[in-house]
């Protein structure tokens, strides 16, 4: 595929992709807002617990065999099936698991509600394991289109029952719903909307070639996602129900503009990128396009986020929310930096270098866990600071193969995204001085993001920002083509 068609494609699928995701998000932010009103932070708590579980459990289908089916140059129906098949028993064994060792999770924090809850919520493992190739289909042939309508489907449908549930004071179940039926109406319409589906083919050799690469992304990713989740599994023992919803809803917004942004990129990354895979210098340039880019759109988000976070609480959660507002600002802070995270991460996945890939995740959280251990008795804010500091050691550490597999070290890619930083920073200052007029609080923030919109774009173009003036070049073509028509 020549440079300009799939650079045309890469955009074309970006842009599905990143509509999929801000329809569902703007959807799921909006249930989540009248879900917060009706039900009491405890409820949250008690589901962020049993979805840690889920989540652990998840990755042993999401990640390592799906990454190997895109990044493998000629994966056919072969592989495929082979997968799907190893993926359904795989998941039924693990779901096993789950259902046996619920009572024990409920003993431990001392919630007997938490079986049934763990045995119901956790039925996303099985559901997942039919989805998954299906997945991995379409992010390998660039048809991000079918996931806009398959996650939409399923986030409406599940919105109005979740909200319907907790109308009805079904309480924690009502939030138990939403996520099954979300998962459930996403992979029916996916199902039926891509065409690909299992032959009655099986390999174990090819399996055992894609596990080969697989493992060490699965290794990576599980080991992520245990660190990830551990901070919220202490909480939930250590610390309130209560303590743990203010910390999760504070990741819930930062999380919001991450899944928006940076998984659409993310999505649509590693299979362009493994497509060039052979030459070093397009793989530099996609990797250095992607941090600068996504940082100029994820800056100003967090940036503007971070400084109307009390407004912004009290006006869509009501104050009952407000304790969750200073770990609201640190995840904001930490989201900024996830282009450098991802784009580093998908450099070294489609250059084939898994290796690379768990070493990275071991040194990562090893940092992450000396933190932690210094942090877990004096606060659940401190805590949080903790994964502040750690982000940071993360960026620096993820980069570090890329200087000599791509000569892209980690002063470049600052010195590349500094510009958008600085940018984005001016833009919260000034939104911030704008809180001090003496209007009803909706009005003003309002009025706040339209000054803040009208600040960056205005600073982008005074100070002629590439990452603006990139994004101008690619949309003012489709622009002009709508007008024509």
């Amino acid at each position: 595929m020549n440079e300009v068609n799939l650079k045309n494609k890469a955009f074309t699928n970006l842009i599905w992709r990143f509509a999929e995701r801000c329809g569902a998000q703007v959807v799921q932010l909006i249930v989540s807002i009248v879900l917060a009103r009706i039900l009491a932070p405890e409820a949250y708590g008690t589901i962020a617990l049993v979805t840690v579980f889920a989540q652990i459990f998840q990755v042993f289908v999401d990640s390592g065999l799906a990454n190997a089916l895109i990044q493998k140059k000629n994966a056919d129906d072969l592989d495929f099936s082979s997968v799907f098949y190893f993926n359904v028993v795989w998941c039924l064994i693990l779901y096993g698991i789950i259902f046996l060792g619920a009572p024990y999770i409920a003993e431990f924090y001392e919630d007997p509600e938490l079986t049934a809850i763990v045995r119901v919520l956790c039925l996303t493992v099985v559901i997942s394991g039919v989805k998954n190739v299906q997945q991995a289909y379409v992010s390998r042939t660039l048809q991000f289109k079918k996931f806009f309508w398959s996650t939409l489907g399923g986030t409406l449908i599940s919105a109005v029952v979740g909200i319907v549930m907790a109308m009805l004071n079904f309480g924690v179940w009502a939030l138990v719903a939403q996520k099954l039926i979300n998962l459930i109406v996403d992979t029916l319409v996916l199902w039926l909307t891509v065409e690909w589906r299992p032959k009655r083919i099986f390999s174990f050799k090819r399996l055992k070639g894609l596990i080969s690469y697989g493992w060490k992304l699965l290794a990576s990713a599980l080991i992520d996602t245990l660190y990830n989740n551990l901070w919220q599994l202490i909480i939930g023992k250590v610390y309130t129900e209560s303590d743990l919803a203010f910390y999760n809803q504070g990741r819930q917004f930062p999380n919001l503009v991450v899944n928006n942004i940076n998984t659409s990129i993310d999505s649509v990354l590693l299979p362009v990128m493994s497509q060039e895979q052979d030459d070093k210098n397009r793989v530099r340039v996609m990797t250095r396009k992607s941090i600068t880019v996504s940082t100029y759109c994820m800056a100003p988000l967090m940036m503007g986020l971070f400084f109307l976070a009390p407004t912004v609480v009290s006006v869509l959660l009501t104050d009952k929310w407000l304790p969750c507002v200073p770990y609201l600002q640190i995840f904001c802070v930490t989201s900024m930096f996830y282009p450098i995270h991802t784009a580093n991460l998908n450099a070294i996945k489609a250059m084939g270098r898994s290796d690379y890939f768990l070493k990275l995740e071991i040194i990562k959280k090893i940092v992450g866990l000396v933190l932690l251990l210094l942090t877990v008795r004096i606060s659940v804010m401190a805590m949080a600071y903790s994964l502040l500091v750690s982000s940071l050691a993360s960026q620096i550490i993820n980069s570090w193969p890329n200087k000599r597999l791509l000569n892209y070290s980690y002063i470049e890619q600052l010195k590349d995204i500094l510009p958008n930083i600085l940018l984005a920073i001016v833009m919260g200052i000034v939104v911030s001085f704008a809180g001090n007029l003496p209007l009803p609080k909706i009005v003003l923030l309002i009025i706040q993001i339209v000054i803040g919109v009208i600040v960056y774009l205005l600073g982008s173009i005074v100070t002629k920002n590439k990452s603006f003036e990139y994004l101008l070049g690619i949309i003012k073509p489709y622009l002009l083509k709508i007008k024509k028509k």
